[in-house]
């Protein structure tokens, strides 16, 4: 953690929803004035695609699980490293995953490939990091090394909606993107479970701020929903660990629907979520900026 070089980091599986709170922080940097370093969580994985594909084809093979979750498919050593680097110098070594060809056309490189690692644009007032591991922690035995990612971070924001429909989100998601086959995606979540469970939802016990959305209508049987409940079909958990950082009665106001299910968790209507995002995370980072120091910042 660094007052000087604070780290914001958004962490969620692929189909969470963490694009969604990313646009919000970038509405809200945009207003505060903040020059972010912004991380692309897949640029730390290990593999390019087809590689990542054969060693998960060979890990099934062998009755093993191997998936993107797993921390040896990603570099976590190096993503701890530039948390480390950034909160100390505001610098740091960063790259870049097409997920597409549009992506790819975007990068300069081809789809499922990375970028060269770059240093991170200069003089940038925090670090911005959506991915999968932001609040990932290992303590580290004979076998495995160390890893303390979740430490350095300043504000850490999980995303987790109800798993059906979070399932829902991923089909939709890589198969827009894709054009796959459905059924590969299922395969994909079902393998994958075992790496969510052991590598990914430990990390909500660590965030500062929990974003989950529910759906209100039928989502049973995932796997043929054919339509993503919008917005005015859900509604949003909020589970905010330190209650007393926060004004509720102002909240409730400024938020129209919002209402207190609990001491620490507001609830709030799909369409309301950006909106929540925002009026809960600006003060929280208009106060880290104003505690760094205006000489050496």
């Amino acid at each position: 953690m660094s007052r000087q070089h604070p780290i914001i980091a958004v962490t969620g599986s692929s189909g969470a929803g963490t694009t969604t709170v990313r646009r919000a922080f970038a509405d809200l940097f945009r207003r505060l004035r903040i020059q972010a370093a912004w991380i692309q969580g897949d640029g730390f994985l290990r593999h390019e695609r087809t590689v990542m594909r054969a060693k998960i084809d060979a890990a099934t093979a062998q009755g093993k699980r191997f998936s993107h979750f797993h921390p040896d498919a990603n570099l976590l050593d190096k993503l701890e490293a530039l948390f480390r680097e950034y909160a100390q110098s505001g610098t740091g070594m960063t790259r870049n995953y097409a997920h597409d060809d549009a992506e790819a056309a975007h990068f300069g490189t081809q789809s499922g490939h990375f970028t060269p690692w770059q240093a991170l644009p200069a003089n940038t007032d925090l670090l911005f990091y959506e991915g999968h591991h932001g609040g990932f922690s290992q303590p580290g035995s004979k076998t495995t090394r160390r890893i303390q990612i979740a430490e350095q971070v300043d504000l850490l924001l999980g995303v987790t909606p109800s798993v059906n429909l979070e399932w829902i989100q991923k089909i939709h998601h890589d198969c827009g993107r894709s054009g796959c086959d459905e059924h590969l995606v299922i395969d994909t979540i079902l393998h994958r479970m075992p790496d969510y469970v052991d590598h990914i939802v430990p990390q909500f016990a660590r965030t500062h701020i929990n974003v989950q959305r529910v759906p209100l209508v039928d989502t049973s049987h995932p796997f043929v929903a054919r339509d993503i409940p919008g917005a005015d079909e859900s509604i949003v958990v909020i589970h905010l660990r330190d209650p007393w950082r926060f004004d509720f009665p102002k909240l409730l106001k400024k938020i129209d629907g919002a209402q207190m299910t609990r001491r620490n968790t507001m609830l709030v209507p799909g369409g309301k979520m950006t909106l929540a995002i925002e009026m809960i995370c600006t003060p929280l980072i208009a106060a880290m900026i104003a505690e760094r120091d205006p000489v050496s910042g």
